[in-house]
């Protein structure tokens, strides 16, 4: 989606169903009403009279990420600092739709990495998270592009990203398994290269 779907002006505490939905979301709504006709449903009756402009700006602000740029979100948060060990923000919820069948998937991302002389302010590293788990997506390059992000800002030593999620797609559909979790992981720098540094971050990112 472009910006001139009109969310990059909205908040994260933003309620999207109170607000006024921008002109260009209508036709986005026309095929959602199309959609529940062919499904059976009256979008006339009570209850479905607003479902598509809600359906509508919801699809809109779940993939707002196609509006944000990495750099953007991580302003001017970049520190020079000697710090060279690893530093890991674990159990960053995220919440994301498989491009798939556009149903959620969601869990966990747990990310570390190892400074070369520069750091990131924290909150960061879940915005990053967010900027790309907010597409639709698929987990394994959902993993990969956080790390790739974080190696392009801060060019450090290395960076782990693993993911574990549930997908409804699995759960409510298909072979229908609700317990079933899906484990990736993307490895950069010594994370890869060096067996310590690997073994360490695994070790702290399922709660060792």
């Amino acid at each position: 989606m472009s910006s001139t779907m009109g969310f990059d002006r909205l908040s994260a505490d933003a309620d999207i169903e109170s607000l006024e939905a921008p002109e260009s979301i209508e036709e986005l709504s026309q095929l959602v009403r199309r959609e529940l006709e062919l499904l059976g449903e009256d979008p006339q009756r009570q209850g479905l009279l607003k479902t598509p402009e809600r359906v509508a700006l919801s699809l809109a602000w779940l993939t707002r990420g196609y509006e944000q740029d990495v750099r953007k979100v991580i302003g001017d948060a970049v520190f020079e600092e000697t710090h060279e060990n690893m530093v890991m923000v674990r159990d960053i919820e995220l919440y994301s739709l498989c491009e798939h069948h556009m149903l959620p998937f969601y869990g966990k991302a747990h990310v570390a990495y190892i400074p070369n002389g520069r750091i990131v302010g924290l909150s960061k590293l879940p915005r990053i998270v967010d900027v790309f788990a907010q597409r639709l997506q698929v987990q394994e390059r959902l993993t990969d592009q956080i790390a790739e992000a974080i190696c392009e800002i801060l060019d450090p030593l290395g960076v782990g990203v693993v993911i574990e999620a549930f997908h409804l797609c699995m759960m409510m559909r298909g072979v229908q398994k609700q317990n079933s979790k899906t484990i990736t992981s993307a490895l950069r720098g010594v994370f890869r290269d060096d067996a310590m540094t690997r073994d360490e971050f695994l070790r702290l990112a399922h709660g060792g």
